[in-house]
């Protein structure tokens, strides 16, 4: 297994969630990360949660704004360096996700960030990785991203499927150049995205579904894998989420 010690990792939607779990993670194991986030403070929260020598470096990020990704990209290399490790875990769901009920203008939100924000990442990431024949992309998508379940949505789904195909066609044609990427489908976690549920959430529930720690710690033991292994999907669910 890899030692991560000083890996630079750069993570989307670490503020929050699965995120915030594999910058902590990841944190821990030795890297140097980088989160970004809408909201500045749950970043700097999770930042101040780290031992000092497990420092977190923050950045603001919208992943449906270009400039901003921009932004962020370039403060990761003047702060850190080149990126060793991308992770796309920012997302958002709507509550109104019936083709019947659902806003056109959520369609283009959604598909902005979940599919297009990720395009738009790893195409910062990539030349670099490519030029020195190294790097590790790591796309949190959803089980939504493989069967079109009515849970997630119309577009959520559609999002997901998107980037299951982005990481699958990117990752076949980066294979001989050393850069490996991974499609992560989670079923359901704790996470905030559950507030945009139509129908609430119990305690309960929450309690009984995977954690942001679950995610995190397969996340970890792909990071640490020798170059020469890739993992091309991984699907974690609850033990009580039913999978056909």
């Amino acid at each position: 297994m890899l030692d991560l010690a000083n890996k630079i990792v750069a993570i989307t939607g670490g503020g929050t969630g699965i995120g915030a779990g594999i910058a902590k993670e990841l944190a821990l194991a030795g890297c140097r990360v980088i989160i970004g986030g809408r909201r500045e403070e749950p970043l700097l929260k999770l930042s101040s949660s780290i031992p000092s020598h497990h420092r977190i470096v923050c950045k603001r990020l919208d992943v449906a704004e270009p400039a901003s990704i921009r932004e962020f990209f370039e403060a990761t290399k003047t702060q850190l360096g080149d990126v060793d490790i991308l992770v796309n875990s920012a997302g958002i769901n709507i509550q109104n996700r019936t083709m019947a009920a659902m806003d056109p203008d959520d369609w283009d939100r959604v598909m902005k960030i979940n599919a297009t924000g990720a395009y738009r990442c790893m195409l910062e990431v990539l030349p670099a990785m490519r030029a020195r024949r190294d790097g590790l992309i790591i796309n949190i998508s959803s089980v939504a991203g493989k069967r079109a379940i009515q849970l997630g949505g119309i577009v959520y789904c559609a999002s997901k499927f998107a980037m299951t195909a982005l990481g699958t066609a990117v990752s076949n044609e980066v294979r001989e150049e050393g850069v490996r990427i991974t499609n992560v489908y989670p079923g359901e976690v704790n996470t905030p995205i559950l507030d945009n549920r139509p129908t609430p959430v119990s305690q309960e529930h929450k309690d009984a579904i995977l954690q942001p720690e679950d995610i995190a710690s397969v996340i970890v033991s792909i990071c640490k894998l020798p170059p020469r292994a890739n993992v091309p999907e991984i699907v974690i669910k609850p033990t009580i989420q039913q999978w056909f």
